[in-house]
């Protein structure tokens, strides 16, 4: 983790977090819910321990959108900004986009999920990453 806490927002700054543990890890998701909400073929998500990250400023403004059988996708209501990705069950914070981060994290995606769904318009890049057809086993 680049620093202690590492911080990080939604793109007008009206959402401000901090983490008080370095991420577990982080991975990409070529879901095509993560294709529609990012406008991309991939997103980078950081998995947090539960209960490490502190909304500093902003959580009247976050919005979300649970899908059926997802976790909430999490985002500033203002700019739209992607910022969290919640568990439905119990609102707790899961992961943090890794474009929320103001630094370095410290941790790079090490495995890409739902390969299955990948765009066709980009191949996934033959980084040597472990691939799973759906989610990363736990």
């Amino acid at each position: 983790m680049s620093g202690t806490p590492l911080t990080g927002g939604c793109g007008c700054g009206a959402v401000r977090f901090e983490l008080t543990e370095p991420p577990v890890r982080a991975v990409y998701c070529h879901c095509t819910r993560c294709q529609r909400r990012t406008g991309s073929a991939a997103s980078a998500s950081a998995v947090v321990t539960p209960g490490s990250v502190r909304i500093l400023q902003g959580e009247d403004r976050l919005r979300g959108w649970t899908p059926e059988g997802g976790r909430t996708k999490t985002f500033c209501g203002d700019c739209g900004s992607a910022v969290f990705i919640q568990n439905p069950a119990d609102g707790a914070i899961a992961g943090v986009r890794m474009g929320a981060f103001d630094d370095d994290p410290g941790v790079r995606p090490s495995t890409r999920q739902f390969t299955a769904y990948a765009a066709p318009w980009e191949p996934i890049p033959d980084d040597g990453l472990p691939r799973h057809p759906e989610r990363t086993p736990a």
